[in-house]
């Protein structure tokens, strides 16, 4: 999955009319409904203020916004769907100049409008990491941490003692098996994590020349 970098704002004009369109990263379905409301406020005196927005892949909304149905919000929203991204809110604001786009003129209009947004702005990916405990014996732990930083697999986050060490690894949550499968083999002993934290990080994508 991946999000946009940054809030972004572009403008294009097709046939006389102004096509504004503003992309917010959002949390949920109530900061992206709070996003649109604002932008509504911001332009008030506007022809439409279309939106959608994906928070997951579950949570996903459109609205044509007085627009014939399905010449807006939909085409957007397939915009976002289409760059798999996650937690953005788009709202194109339109102000009518006078000339008639037709069905076909509209959806090329709000499509290209987000694209290009979406374009403009940059992408980051947005990688699922989880913390893991290894649970050993106090008097191992060194030992342990020698053999563990000999990988680049996974990083170590932390020790935590106790009546036992708890050593703290961060991965990819993905790479869960594969890190219980190398620890296995070069520990000699069956492993198994223990899951304490999850969080998204973003890593920006670098765009070809």
């Amino acid at each position: 999955m991946y999000t946009i970098r940054t809030d972004y704002r572009d403008e294009t004009v097709i046939e006389k009319s102004r096509f504004i369109c503003t992309l917010k990263k959002v949390a949920s379905e109530a900061e992206a409904q709070d996003f649109i409301k604002t932008v509504k406020k911001e332009f008030w005196d506007a022809t439409h203020n279309c939106s959608a927005y994906v928070i997951d892949e579950l949570a996903q909304r459109s609205s044509d916004d007085g627009e014939p149905s399905g010449t807006a919000g939909l085409p957007m929203l397939e915009v976002l769907r289409k760059n798999d991204l996650c937690g953005v809110a788009a709202v194109v604001t339109r102000y009518f100049g006078g000339v008639k786009l037709g069905a076909g003129g509209l959806v090329r209009a709000y499509t290209g409008s987000v694209a290009k947004a979406v374009q403009g702005c940059g992408l980051a990916r947005r990688i699922l990491m989880g913390t893991f405990a290894l649970t050993a014996d106090v008097a191992d732990a060194g030992k342990l941490l020698n053999i563990i930083y000999q990988q680049q697999l996974f990083s170590v986050a932390g020790v935590e003692y106790g009546q036992q060490a708890r050593i703290m690894l961060y991965m990819q949550e993905e790479q869960q098996e594969e890190a219980e499968r190398w620890l296995t083999e070069a520990l000699n002993n069956a492993t198994q994590l223990e899951q304490v934290g999850s969080e998204y990080v973003e890593v920006p994508l670098v765009r070809e020349n």
